[in-house]
């Protein structure tokens, strides 16, 4: 089915609470949280929900679980999982849906309580014959695979990542709801722990509980709702792999395609993308998505972000909410990159708003570099 442009708005967007939540709250509790507060956000209410998409690793039956939860048993349901970039993926189906007819109103969806229940207990890891006897720690074993080959290939440098963990957190000092509040620097994120070279705890996304929800109907029914309607502009996908060891190239991600759907989905290019959201669940993440979306050459990533650049004093505006790096990262972030891609195109995003914003960009990232998925959204000026 061939996906038309702006035919899906997203009429609303809300976390739940999010950091160390209550600790008998379930990940469907956060779930049914941000929903609320998503609609609330777009004025509408539960009764208008016929479309529900979820994923979480803790509900092997998520959308049947949600669906049962909320009371909506004959609503359009998607669990679509492919790790942090499911959320990415779960708009483009809602969209194609919305188009088709078969839902009005459809919300998309995510709870982890894993900062709470333990990573572990979050999120078990399946037996790979190919890695698990060399016991790799995953996975931040597998990004650090792909830090080093970027260094060795292009003179990609460790002050070059600590560059995008610092500019993270200077977005997140201007967030109220961002995990982390201390300034870093340089110094402090080459000088932290290590914990898969050359990654160190500073490198690595934070692990937090929290869940949220996006409302999604279409271009007709939203003329009607409160907000400034953002538009679906264009999608993209591209799954190159599953485990790290049969990643094609580590540093070439199928951004690079997931990226050229987008773009021409969306009859846009970088240059012409006011704010971008990428999934940075550890610093050469933000590289290589840069270079992959094409807002750089490639191997020129860590060189690119030097000098404070995608940073709030910067000429390029990522990742302004702290990231995965320093706002809030529960397991799976890629729903949160739109939330706070929609604020900014609506302008509400207070200390931390890009001036005249139309477009973002949204990238996420799922598995080890696995599944990517970009979404291109746009105010009523794009149409």
């Amino acid at each position: 089915m061939s996906l038309t442009r702006g035919s899906a708005v997203i009429v609303g967007a809300a976390e739940s609470d999010i950091g160390a939540v209550a600790a008998l709250m379930s990940p469907l509790d956060l779930m049914a949280q941000g929903i609320q507060r998503a609609l609330e956000d777009a004025g509408l209410g539960l009764q208008d929900v016929d479309g529900l998409f979820c994923a979480t690793t803790q509900a092997r039956t998520s959308a049947m679980s949600l669906a049962e939860y909320l009371g909506l048993p004959d609503a359009y349901t998607d669990s679509t999982i492919v790790g942090g970039s499911s959320f990415e993926i779960h708009v483009a189906h809602a969209q194609a849906a919305l188009q088709a007819g078969l839902c009005k109103v459809a919300v998309v969806t995510y709870g982890s309580t894993q900062r709470t229940v333990g990573r572990r207990a979050a999120s078990a890891r399946e037996y790979n014959p190919y890695e698990t006897p060399f016991k790799p720690f995953l996975p931040a074993s597998a990004y650090a695979m792909a830090a080093s080959r970027h260094m060795y290939e292009f003179g990609t440098t460790r002050e070059h990542l600590a560059e995008v963990a610092v500019a993270a957190r200077d977005w997140a000092l201007l967030n109220p709801a961002a995990w982390e509040k201390k300034p870093l620097s340089i110094a402090d994120v080459l000088n932290a722990r290590m914990i898969s070279d050359p990654l160190t705890v500073r490198d690595c996304c934070l692990v937090t509980d929290g869940g949220g929800a996006i409302v999604l109907t279409t271009a007709d029914r939203a003329k009607s709702l409160q907000k400034k309607p953002v538009y679906v502009l264009g999608c993209g996908q591209s799954i190159t792999h599953a485990s790290i060891s049969s990643m094609p190239d580590l540093t070439h991600t199928g951004a690079i395609a997931s990226g050229a759907q987008a773009y021409q989905a969306a009859g846009l290019k970088p240059s012409e993308i006011d704010v971008l959201a990428l999934y940075d669940a550890f610093t050469i993440n933000t590289i290589l998505f840069l270079e992959d979306l094409g807002f750089c050459p490639k191997g020129e990533g860590g060189r690119f972000v030097e000098g404070g650049r995608i940073g709030p004093k910067g000429d390029l505006a990522v990742n302004t909410n702290g990231g995965g790096l320093s706002y809030c990262h529960p397991g799976m972030y890629g729903l949160f990159l739109l939330i706070e891609a929609v604020r900014q195109v609506r302008g509400e995003c207070g200390a931390r708003q890009v001036a005249d914003v139309d477009t973002a960009i949204v990238h996420g990232n799922g598995g080890v570099l696995s599944a990517q998925a970009t979404v291109i959204l746009g105010g009523p000026a794009t149409m």
